[in-house]
């Protein structure tokens, strides 16, 4: 199932632009081994949705998944052959705004060369770079 906000305070939203590299959610913070974003973009629910059933397939019952990013911002989309005018279109999709540096999943159960499968599986969903980093112990 797609993730999408319950409750939305505006059912529309601006495009705006991704500044910047991530601030917060850099880190891996539950799991071992976490994928982190190396370029923004706006990643949809149904390839935030589309890792995660690809990763159930090779966790199996021994790992667990976390999944960082949630999509806030509705994508809107006017209807094909339409003309130019008549307001703004209706909400498509919604989408996670993802910046440089954000971690997009956690993963813990499994050992260097399972987890790197893993995410190896997830990243060819993802239409960005990404990388894999180890939960820094001891700081």
């Amino acid at each position: 199932m797609q993730l999408m906000p319950t409750r939305i305070k505006f059912r529309k939203s601006q495009r705006g632009r991704i500044k910047g590299n991530a601030t917060r959610g850099t880190y891996v913070a539950f799991g071992e081994y976490g994928l982190q974003a190396l370029e923004e973009c706006w990643l949809a629910a149904r390839v935030i949705e589309a890792g995660r059933m690809a990763a159930a397939h090779h966790i199996g019952k021994n790992g667990r998944l976390w999944i960082r990013v949630f999509p806030h911002k509705p994508i809107s989309k006017k209807p094909l052959e339409t003309r130019m005018g008549k307001g703004k279109g209706e909400p498509e999709f919604y989408a996670a705004v993802i910046r440089p540096g954000q971690v997009l999943y956690e993963l813990s159960g499994l050992n260097d060369d399972a987890a790197r499968e893993v995410f190896n599986v997830i990243a060819h969903k993802m239409p960005i770079r990404t990388r894999l980093i180890r939960r820094r112990h001891g700081l």
